[in-house]
């Protein structure tokens, strides 16, 4: 019986993981908030996380510490591309609830925590964007950062500088501004500015968007702040982080939201005082109805304790307030029928099933189609052609089958028989089997020729993520592989104006926008050239991870597996694939032809082994204004310096450094012994 929990506690923790991955670092997610909710509740009742405080799974010489599981942590890893910024006040998740029986239940608990007092409670929607904070030096907006992993975030200042909602200086409306003041919200991509940019790209043949929070969170990962200006962004502040120096005395978060007005953020909109839990039902159930008319996406309300007194008595968990709690709205559901299963090849190969359907109206748009996933998928689900299906918006992004309504089956269905041969190219498919534990398969088709894994390769290539291609979209790829233009994406670089403009639906300018993207991706960094060659497994972050170190592609074609291995984040997997790849004598030819285009294989990611500062294993914290350094050049000095900048003061700080309107760090320093410095030392201590 522990053999089994403890197989399903680690099975459980690597799904969790990679679903944390794909939602925060990549802005991809493939299941709904209920379903991966529903994944953390099992794996905590597994735990034992509310009777043990410490649990350890072991069994032969196997330990699973309780401190390593996902459910105790904020989801993100900081990303690798921007600065890492660490919040001197973490940046918490919330509990969250689907349930109007835990709902009450939260409420209880809280009461028992304050007995015999009375609890006013607010209610605000729940924005479905993405967590920054924005950091004030004096008054003036020096640096944003998103959440990460609830402790170290990614600096993203400039692209947040875009961003017209954000203001650049604080207001001052006879209230003095602190020297130090963080404020948290949430960055959204309007709902009409998502209309409207796939409006465009369809028109422009382009892939479309996925969904407005995905969206976001991609355009604030952009190295470009040119590319995020013309992304129609938006921001809700609700919440302080770090405040030093004089400061209004507030009690209440109605107090703060007034404030924060007045200093000229955007504040939520919409919210209700509560003193009961059926106050907050019925709080909750108001939302629900207007929520569609934000500007935003809103998938619940968020539900938090007024008095700031009664937070701070009420605490917290390791991942989370035990005074706020978030109540989501369940995925909304449509019955259809299914009038046929459409198989598609994508460019590695991978054969994949789409139910065509009734269209049918869902989540704010009309579904024809929804995913299969794969053979297992229809054979567990025994979807068949003429079923009536329950559908589902997966996260309320993609469309999936959820279940087959049995009750409604006639007799006349039809089982799906899943093809031997690539509708495409005819190529007999080759079964390929997945995962860890065996469970499931894939049908590959095995020919690289195959004009639609050639369409999928080419529209990788150009892609965002890839080499960035403006206009290198499904119908104009389409065209240039069927008219034998473009055989693989070396094709690109040789292609003429004539050739172009005279497809469907393109003009002598459009024709030449294309061509001038192709020719501006020939500087693009070496990463980027190795993601859009489409190796199997080498994802984005896998390339950024060889491009830190090895300073050419030619060097990571040619490295070994040993070499590969050193690299961070790559795996076995990840090096043979590579090796297997670069071994093929189509593939050296592919990577000759792209440096005769001329393409840039040298990556300005390349960092050399640093070697170990004067100030190796010390501890510095900054507090307080400095006289001529920002925070984050004094912290980059330190850092390059071999020190670690921390946010809060403890026995193991080595240094303060304080400059003017020090707070309460410095009392903290003083009280326990550590060395105060101010900004001169610091320098001079760092030559």
């Amino acid at each position: 019986m522990q053999d089994a929990r403890l197989d399903e506690i680690k099975k459980l923790r690597e799904e969790i993981e990679r679903h944390n991955k794909l939602y925060y670092e990549k802005a991809a997610s493939e299941i709904s908030d209920q379903e991966y909710d529903a994944l953390v509740k099992r794996l905590q009742k597994l735990e034992h996380r509310r009777q043990t405080k410490k649990p350890v799974y072991r069994r032969a010489q196997e330990e699973l510490p309780l401190a390593d599981s996902p459910a105790e942590h904020v989801g993100g890893a900081p990303l690798k591309d921007f600065k890492p910024v660490k919040h001197s006040v973490p940046m918490l998740s919330l509990d969250n609830t689907y349930s109007q029986e835990e709902l009450r239940a939260f409420v209880n608990r809280v009461q028992r925590i304050l007995p015999d007092e009375t609890l006013d409670w607010m209610v605000e929607p729940k924005v479905d964007g993405v967590a920054i904070s924005l950091h004030y030096e004096n008054g003036v907006f020096t640096c944003g950062a998103t959440r990460g992993d609830g402790a170290t975030g990614d600096d993203i200042t400039e692209n947040l500088k875009t961003i017209k909602n954000i203001p650049q200086t604080l207001k001052s409306k006879g209230d003095k501004i602190p020297s130090i003041f963080e404020s948290r919200g949430e960055v959204f991509l309007t709902k009409a500015g998502f209309e409207k940019m796939n409006a465009d790209r369809k028109a422009a043949g382009e892939e479309t968007f996925a969904n407005p929070r995905n969206t976001a969170a991609g355009s604030l990962k952009q190295l470009d702040p040119r590319l995020v200006a013309k992304r129609p962004l938006d921001i809700v502040v609700y919440g302080l982080g770090a405040v030093e120096g004089t400061a209004k005395q507030m009690h209440a978060h109605d107090e703060l939201l007034k404030w924060l007005k007045t200093l000229g953020f955007k504040t939520p909109e919409w919210t209700r005082h509560c003193k009961s839990a059926d106050e907050l039902l019925k709080a909750i159930e108001e939302l629900d109805k207007i929520r569609q008319t934000f500007p935003y996406e809103t998938d619940g309300a968020v539900i938090k304790l007024n008095s700031y007194e009664q937070r701070e008595r009420a605490g917290f968990t390791s991942k989370a307030p035990r005074w706020a709690i978030a109540y989501k709205y369940a995925a909304e559901q449509a019955e259809t029928k299914v009038l046929g299963i459409l198989i598609t090849v994508g460019r590695t190969g991978a054969v994949t099933p789409t139910a065509e359907l009734e269209p049918v109206f869902l989540a704010g748009s009309t579904i024809s189609r929804a995913t299969l996933h794969n053979e297992d998928y229809i054979r567990k689900k025994d979807v068949r052609v003429g079923d009536t299906v329950t559908i589902e918006k997966a996260g309320e992004v993609i469309p999936k089958v959820v279940d087959v309504v049995l009750t409604k089956r006639t007799g006349n269905e039809v089982p799906y028989q899943y093809p031997k041969t690539c509708p495409e190219c005819r190529s007999d498919l080759v079964k390929e089997v997945i995962g860890k534990n065996q469970q499931g398969a894939v049908w590959l088709c095995p020919n690289l020729r195959c004009p639609a894994q050639v369409r999928g390769r080419i529209e990788h290539w150009c892609a965002r993520g890839a080499m960035d291609i403006e206009g290198g979209g499904e119908v104009l790829v389409s065209q240039l592989v069927s008219k034998e233009f473009v055989r693989d994406v070396a094709d690109l670089y040789s292609l003429k104006l004539a050739d172009v403009a005279n497809l469907e639906r393109m003009g002598e300018k459009s024709a030449q926008n294309f061509l001038n993207g192709i020719e501006e991706s020939k500087s693009r960094d070496a990463w980027r050239v190795l993601y859009g060659l489409g190796i199997p497994h080498v994802g984005e972050g896998a390339a950024k991870s060889l491009s830190k170190h090895f300073h050419m592609l030619d060097d990571v074609l040619n490295a070994s597996p040993e070499q590969l291995l050193e690299a961070e984040d790559v795996g076995e997997i990840i090096t043979q694939s590579i090796a297997q790849w670069a071994g093929d004598s189509r593939n050296k030819d592919l990577v000759e032809r792209l440096r005769k285009a001329g393409l840039n294989f040298k990556s300005e990611l390349y960092k050399p082994q640093a070697t170990a500062g004067p100030y190796a294993g010390k501890t510095f914290v900054l507090t307080g204004t400095l006289p001529n350094l920002k925070r984050e050049e004094a912290a980059a000095k330190i850092e390059a310096a071999g020190g670690k900048v921390s946010g809060s003061v403890s026995k193991k700080t080595d240094y303060v450094v304080a400059g003017e309107d020090a707070g309460s760090k410095l009392e903290k320093a003083n009280a326990l012994g550590v060395k105060v410095i101010d900004e001169a030392e610091l320098l001079r201590m760092l030559g």
